[in-house]
């Protein structure tokens, strides 16, 4: 009934069940008690029927019914017990699996973030742990009883009369098999719902992200009928698994009723030829309920069952994902810690890099060097590889060819926890929790208290706009700080950069996303970069990075030239046409005005 995929999700489970024994102990112990009163019952059963009421001997009827009562309640308690202790200990466990995956996920490079849909990775952490929770602790645990108290009840079968029994077990085979069939069938079923439900949700989640934009442009039919083919993949799925569940039932249930209309006409003739006791005969309808109403039940726990594994199977995927560090010798000592407290220096040496090997370079044979309190500019037009010298500086891709040091150390050799505590990287999409401008700048990180803080804010300048606000530093944000302006989320992002404490200011169009009435906090906060922080700007407004100590400019993927912006306009090239063909753009837009 389950394979070795399926043993090994199951170990993969009780790896991390195995610190709650104590109520797994208690679960487990109560099992034998709950078979045993089971079992119990059909002989007391017997006893009464055949040694007192056929024969109408009262005499020690009472004692018999007292016990079959106390065995109720025994088999009862039992039963609450072993569903109690165990469900607790599933409880607790898939908590523990949803910590450690939440964990993992915030360990996964980023490059997993830029292929994979943010729904997809949400439904595998929520909906997907649900299915555990809901359907492989409950019904796994209710299989386990159900298979082991109908192996006891058929050998009790055996023991109160072999000869119907056989009749019994002749309808086990095609039954079994019949349930192997349909397990394959849901198994493949719930594959399709895991994984449809998952694109439906990525889809859902990324048309919310972007509702503004759909609603700007009249764009609601289009994106409702591409919700409509991943929601319809998703139902068409659930319809066949619902017809074979309930195909699986209702066999069942009518080779149940069946079988037991043969007993009690075979039976009875027995019992009229004196062959049989009615007390035997009665016992032995009643066990084989017993053992008829679990095997009925397996159809559902079975489908509950196949509905978890499939959810296992995206689990798995997030398990087995390689991790940013995965795989590589990486440097860990006292002495590369110390070399790493303050940065000293940045240096590529030849570095190519392209994203497989199928794809072409982004970068080409790129060298450069920069050092403490030194400012370096990246310009250059769209997809001439800028942004990727930046996501390779912070580790977001690893496998680049030729040489990063930092320190004099090679960058893919270091830890990431030791090496990007240098640097703070200002993006131009700028991202606010829907929580207080304190906690946006500060993360709720213990090292970073209010002073601090307040003392980033105001490096920035953004306290000038944040002071002006009657609850200045508790007010709350909207989604993404949609009760601000777009300047003033960018110099909330620059105060989270400061206060993180990085020695490294890296800007990655961080002056795109301005407004009028910030633009000049925002020049004024970047002046200040420029004048005391070591920086690596990115900047389409080629004003901003004029007074930078090195300006690099690329053009697919290579570094054509490099200078001060004076040596560079002297030139009269590749920062020269650049230059002119900035200005042009501004004097056309003041034209337009």
């Amino acid at each position: 009934m389950i394979n070795v995929i399926d043993l090994n999700y199951l170990k993969h489970f009780l790896l991390f069940a195995r610190k709650y024994k104590v109520p797994a102990f208690i679960g487990i112990a109560m099992l034998p008690v709950s078979i045993a009163t089971s079992l119990a019952f059909p002989w007391l059963t017997i006893k009464v029927i055949d040694e007192h009421l056929a024969i109408g001997e009262l005499t020690g009827l009472s004692v018999l019914i007292f016990l079959m009562v106390i065995v109720t309640l025994l088999n009862y308690i039992s039963e609450s017990s072993y569903s109690y202790f165990l469900r607790k200990m599933g409880q607790y466990t898939v908590f523990d699996m949803r910590m450690a995956l939440f964990g993992r996920i915030l360990k996964l490079p980023r490059s997993y973030f830029d292929r994979t849909p943010t729904g997809v990775t949400l439904s595998r952490l929520t909906s997907d742990l649900e299915a555990i929770s809901d359907s492989f602790v409950l019904s796994f645990l209710s299989l386990v009883r159900d298979s082991i108290n109908t192996v006891a009840l058929l050998v009790l079968m055996l023991v109160i009369d072999w000869q119907l029994t056989l009749v019994v077990l002749v309808v086990f085979p095609p039954v079994l098999y019949l349930t192997h069939f349909v397990r394959n069938k849901l198994r493949a079923m719930f594959k399709i719902t895991r994984s449809s439900l998952a694109k439906g949700t990525g889809y859902l989640q990324e048309c919310l992200l972007g509702i503004k934009t759909v609603q700007l442009y009249r764009a609601e039919q289009e994106v409702e009928a591409r919700y409509k083919e991943h929601t319809s993949e998703f139902l068409h799925a659930q319809l066949k698994t619902n017809k074979y569940d309930a195909a699986l039932f209702s066999i069942i249930t009518g080779v149940t009723s069946i079988t037991i209309g043969l007993i009690i006409w075979y039976g009875s003739g027995l019992v009229l030829q004196e062959a049989l006791s009615l007390g035997v005969l009665i016992a032995f309808i009643n066990t084989m309920e017993k053992v008829f109403v679990p095997l009925r039940d397996f159809t559902s726990q079975i489908a509950a069952i196949q509905r978890s594994f499939a959810a296992f199977d995206h689990i798995e995927e997030l398990f087995t994902e390689t991790l940013e560090e995965d795989g590589r010798q990486l440097l860990k000592s006292e002495d590369v810690a110390n070399r790493l407290r303050d940065f000293e220096s940045l240096e590529f040496r030849n570095v190519s890099f392209r994203y497989n090997s199928q794809t072409p370079y982004v970068l080409k044979d790129v060298s450069f060097k920069l050092e403490k309190g030194h400012q370096l500019a990246l310009v250059g037009t769209t997809g001439s590889g800028k942004s990727t010298i930046l996501r390779l500086i912070s580790k977001v891709y690893q496998d680049y060819e030729g040489s990063i040091l930092l320190n004099g150390l090679e960058l893919s050799a270091l830890a990431i926890e030791d090496s990007m505590h240098l640097f703070s990287l200002m993006q131009q999409d700028v991202f606010l929790f829907e929580q207080s401008i304190r906690f946006n700048i500060s993360l709720g990180k213990e090292g970073i208290d209010d002073q601090q803080v307040r003392d980033a804010a105001a490096y920035v300048y953004a306290n000038e706009f944040i002071d002006r606000h009657e609850q200045g530093y508790d007010l709350k944000l909207n989604a993404n700080g949609s009760n601000l302006s777009a300047g003033q989320t960018q110099l909330i992002s620059f105060a989270r950069a400061v206060a993180q404490g990085g020695q490294v200011i890296m800007l990655d169009e961080a002056t795109s996303s301005v407004d009028s009435i910030t633009e000049n906090l925002i020049q004024k906060a970047i002046s200040r970069f420029f004048a005391e922080k070591t920086v690596i700007a990115i900047a389409h407004r080629l004003s901003t990075i004029r007074h930078s100590d090195t300006i690099l400019v690329l053009d697919q993927g290579r570094i054509v030239e490099q200078g001060n912006h004076e040596s560079l306009v002297a030139k009269g090239g590749a920062y020269a046409n650049l230059l002119s063909e900035t200005q042009a753009t501004v004097n056309g837009a003041l034209e337009i005005i």
